[in-house]
């Protein structure tokens, strides 16, 4: 509610610490610089590693991603889509119960033009619920969206060749994110 009401959202972990995350991924493998390519808030976090660490970008790919730009035809997709995913699931205590869970999210907000397989996304998202899948987590990445509020002045200091993809009928952020996206960033695709 605070980032609809263009209010400060305080959060314990933010994009900006995320993005300082993969930079220590990459002093960790020894990778001075590298291409990176980001979907979603994971392009999010690439647009905040290329603005604060641009020497460590050679080029940046931002995939169905925004600038934070809180303006409501920007920054919202569907309301169907908005509600699977701040509505709290049913049956997380299994297997069953959290794959049914990400087989109606990725449903609602998964491609209408480009749908894959159900038995090759049920197999996959399977994977997930095996591996573990951590509501409390999901809902901490939304905050650090949130908390991390409008990049798109951080984003005009991005200098790596940039290319901005983002689909046109992508329910969870509309067209409109990855346009001024792009607008945003110099010398961008």
């Amino acid at each position: 509610m605070r980032a609809l009401l263009r209010l400060p959202v305080h959060a314990p972990y933010t994009l900006d610490d995320m993005a300082k995350d993969a930079a220590g991924v990459l002093d960790a493998l020894g990778i001075q610089c590298a291409h990176v390519v980001g979907a979603s808030m994971g392009g999010m976090i690439a647009q905040v590693l290329a603005a604060r660490h641009p020497e460590r970008v050679a080029t940046l790919t931002s995939i169905m991603s925004s600038s934070g730009n809180p303006s409501p035809s920007v920054a919202l997709g569907s309301s169907r889509a908005l509600r699977v995913l701040l509505r709290p699931p049913t049956r997380l205590d299994t297997v069953e119960g959290v794959t049914e869970h990400l087989m109606h999210v990725f449903g609602v907000i998964g491609s209408p033009g480009f749908r894959s397989g159900r038995p090759a996304l049920r197999a996959q998202l399977e994977k997930v619920a095996r591996r573990g899948y951590d509501r409390a987590g999901s809902e901490r990445q939304l905050l650090a969206i949130l908390a991390s509020g409008d990049r798109r002045a951080l984003l005009a200091r991005i200098t790596a060749p940039t290319l901005v993809i983002h689909g046109a009928d992508d329910p969870l952020l509309p067209v409109a994110a990855g346009v001024d996206t792009a607008k945003h960033i110099p010398g961008r695709n």
